[in-house]
């Protein structure tokens, strides 16, 4: 259960840390001087990708759990 723990952690925290700009958002961002907004558009695209990977994550997991204890009785 240990290393379950530690490897959701690192995969949670791994991917934050990803680039995720389409090759046209770069190319106009990188014309841009002091690429702030090109750090808040990846970020918030960073964002958009996580929720659903989260979400269907979240349900996997409740399934599993549901899964498990009608399987104990």
């Amino acid at each position: 259960m240990k290393h379950k723990i530690i490897f959701f952690l690192f995969s949670f925290l791994f991917f934050l840390k990803g680039n995720a700009q389409c090759a046209m958002c770069r190319a106009v961002l990188e014309s841009e001087e002091g690429q702030t907004t090109a750090k808040g558009i990846n970020d918030g695209i960073v964002y958009l990708m996580a929720i659903p990977y989260i979400l269907v994550a979240g349900i996997g997991y409740f399934i599993y759990r549901k899964y498990n204890t009608l399987k104990k009785e």
